[in-house]
């Protein structure tokens, strides 16, 4: 038997009064309320935090490795889509999270992918059929079917898309959501579908639509797409329905914070902390039907204890009654993983780049903007050299092009404006959704070597500049590293503040670069088939 002395937070009862908590084999046994003298100071004991939205793959960590630094933060469980890896490895991919996440104690709570391939429009390294996700679905530990990302599909009647959602129904599960700027009545079928939730929100405006349409709204602050400040507004009315994610988040800012640093910045907008804590906690934990413990005689001993509810400093995390961290401290131990992967193609030669166009015409450009996953579409005149079409950098429009990883097939270009690089080339395997390979840069020469070091490690993020070149290896699946989170959130601080000296003045540069493949979030992205319309749905001509 364990005890704890400290100030409850009683989030639904918006009290604060000293108790001592124990608890023994994993469980709370009794919470007995207590008296102190006004001298004696006693920490906050509240429930763990929830990120109730994140690809683990996204933090380039193997999910042990990204448990070990998020309990630091006060972190206890995730609501895990482990779509990045299904759409390299598949049905093996999703085993391989699972299996990995229960080597350590955290409640990981993955979902069955609902959109692998994201679309038909890229090449993806595995299919999951509805079959293949009713299987997920029959199991305990699949908690949900993951982000609805189809939404067109659903509005359309896709015969492969409701089925997905038919076995989410019958299994009696969560359907989570993600329609990007879907409004009025769409919003509202899309919803009446069986859809619950939506991350992908970028105006208020948006939003209050779909909690009108009686969806639940995640306020998502990531490494790239970060929604905060839009939303944050809507939490003080609609805290019972709104809750915290990430969705990615790279390993050098998890490794500094997580839902904590939420917190600290609602409660600075002075919002209730009860409300705060509401979206934090206990939301993710009620919605999806988690196996997590919220601070009630008889739940699992999962909580954590903070000096302050300003701050939110963690001072000690429990999962299951033991002590997983302490002072900044994570107790879970590093164990070595084995490799799965799914990367089959061939290194390029510069030619293989060359953007063939003997006319001036204005051709279609992406325009990345700094903190969201949404690009704009731009209509710009390029003057040709010799038939073809560079980097332009004076007027910063950069050659972006996508190399399909899984086969050996012909380089999709474009060009890309907001990158910023005066010189050399990023390129990275971790391309949402499909996971090809994709590289931005001042020159053919310079691309060809960022991309040939990241088929060289079999999957990686790599910067190359006139003095030096740089890669950070992905061995698992080409999105993760199998060496210890620490050290990847350092080498990749690394490589990171080497990509942002060529000149890139956005925040996270290969986070951004990451979406720029993302097909499902509007405006215009480039598949390893070529630009894609995200208001047309269709490849651009």
């Amino acid at each position: 038997m364990q005890h704890i002395t400290a100030q409850l937070v009683d989030i639904k009862n918006r009290t604060i009064y000293p108790v001592k908590i124990s608890f023994a084999d994993g469980r709370i046994t009794t919470i007995e309320k207590i008296s102190i003298n006004g001298e004696q100071t006693l920490p906050y004991i509240l429930p763990g935090f929830i990120d109730a939205h994140v690809h683990v793959e996204s933090s380039m960590l193997v999910p042990a490795e990204f448990a070990r630094l998020a309990v630091v933060h006060g972190t206890v469980g995730t609501v895990s889509d482990p779509h990045e890896i299904a759409n390299v490895c598949g049905m093996a991919g999703v085993e391989f999270m699972i299996q990995n996440g229960n080597t350590v104690p955290f409640k990981f709570n993955f979902g069955a992918p609902s959109c692998v391939p994201a679309t038909v429009f890229e090449t993806a390294g595995a299919v999951l059929d509805p079959f293949d996700v009713e299987q997920l679905l029959q199991r305990d530990e699949i908690r949900y079917l993951t982000e609805v990302m189809n939404f067109p599909g659903v509005l359309n009647g896709d015969p492969d898309m409701l089925a997905k959602i038919t076995a989410a129904k019958n299994a009696g599960k969560v359907i989570d959501g993600h329609a990007p700027g879907l409004r009025g009545d769409d919003a509202r079928r899309y919803a009446e579908a069986g859809i619950s939730t939506d991350h992908e929100c970028f105006t208020a405006e948006e939003a209050l639509d779909k909690l009108q349409c009686g969806m639940k709204i995640l306020i998502r602050e990531g490494s790239a797409a970060k929604n905060f400040d839009a939303l944050i507004g809507l939490l003080d009315e609609h805290y019972t329905n709104m809750m915290f994610c990430s969705d990615d988040k790279h390993p050098d800012s998890l490794a500094t914070g997580h839902m904590n640093e939420l917190c600290v910045r609602a409660v600075n907008h002075n919002i209730d902390v009860f409300k705060v804590l509401q979206a934090a906690c206990i939301n993710p934990v009620e919605h999806y039907k988690l196996d997590v413990g919220l601070l009630q005689v008889g739940d699992p001993a999962d909580f954590i204890l903070v000096r302050d509810l300003k701050k939110f400093e963690v001072l000690q995390t429990y999962i299951g009654g033991q002590l997983v961290a302490e002072d900044g401290i994570s107790y879970i131990k590093a164990s070595p993983e084995t490799v799965i992967n799914n990367f089959n193609c061939t290194p390029k030669q510069p030619a293989d780049l060359a953007y063939q166009m003997s006319s001036d015409q204005p051709i279609p450009v992406i325009e990345a903007i700094d903190g969201q996953l949404i690009t704009n579409k731009l209509l710009l005149k390029m003057q040709p050299v010799n038939g073809q079409l560079h980097s332009d950098v004076v007027n910063d429009i950069l050659k972006i092009v996508v190399i399909n990883r899984y086969h050996d097939a012909p380089v999709a270009k474009g060009f890309i404006k907001n990158f910023g690089f005066t010189e050399g080339a990023i390129a990275s395997s971790v391309a949402h959704d499909s996971h090809n390979i994709v590289a931005v840069g001042v020159d053919d020469k310079s691309l060809c070597r960022a991309i040939n070091l990241v088929i060289e490690a079999k999957g990686g993020v790599s910067c190359v500049n006139s003095k030096k070149e740089d890669v950070l290896p992905l061995p698992v699946a080409g999105l993760m590293s199998d060496r210890d989170g620490y050290q990847v959130a350092e080498a990749y601080t690394a490589i990171d503040t080497m990509a942002k000296s060529l000149g890139s003045k956005l925040s996270a540069p290969f986070m951004t670069l990451s979406f720029m493949a993302l097909l499902v979030i509007p405006h215009l992205k480039l598949s390893d088939k070529g630009l894609f319309d995200g208001d047309e749905f269709r490849l651009a001509p």
